[in-house]
């Protein structure tokens, strides 16, 4: 097990790194369980940081609220996720599953750096599922919905 004290864009984050097994690792990130896919299995000669591809929520209790971490671009089943730009809070969703929406339509409103930004949808398509609710702190590159 290693705990690193990480401070991003201003944010404090406590990520311990509970097991890792080939490509796959168990992290907790402010008390937050998450399973983190690597692009490459972890030898144990590497030195190097290893990028991380994708990251899914393991069974987290209902009253916290999780740190969204990194996740690939696209979504399974056919879904495309429409990531975070930037750290932040989300402040609004706008819309909710099953609403159609038009590329560059707002689905929510992300404060970073005391600024309001405006995200929008990336295309044409049917909110299939929102995974941030408001007031929820993410990280850039975290999923906030898959739109299919």
């Amino acid at each position: 097990m290693k705990e690193y004290k990480l401070k991003i864009n201003g944010n404090d984050y406590n990520v311990i790194i509970n097991d890792v097994q080939d490509s796959i690792a168990s992290v907790e990130v402010n008390g937050s369980n998450y399973t983190v896919e690597f692009e490459k299995p972890l030898t144990k000669s590497t030195a190097a940081k290893p990028v991380v591809k994708k990251v899914t929520p393991a069974a987290a209790p209902a009253a916290a609220k999780p740190a969204a971490a990194p996740a690939a671009s696209s979504a399974p089943a056919g879904g495309v996720t429409v990531p975070s730009p930037l750290p932040g809070v989300i402040l609004e969703i706008s819309v909710k599953e099953g609403d159609a929406v038009q590329k560059g339509q707002k689905i929510m409103v992300l404060e970073a750096m005391k600024m309001e930004n405006v995200i929008e949808a990336t295309e044409n398509g049917t909110i299939k599922s929102i995974k941030v609710n408001k007031g929820d702190s993410v990280l850039e590159g975290a999923p906030l919905a898959v739109i299919g």
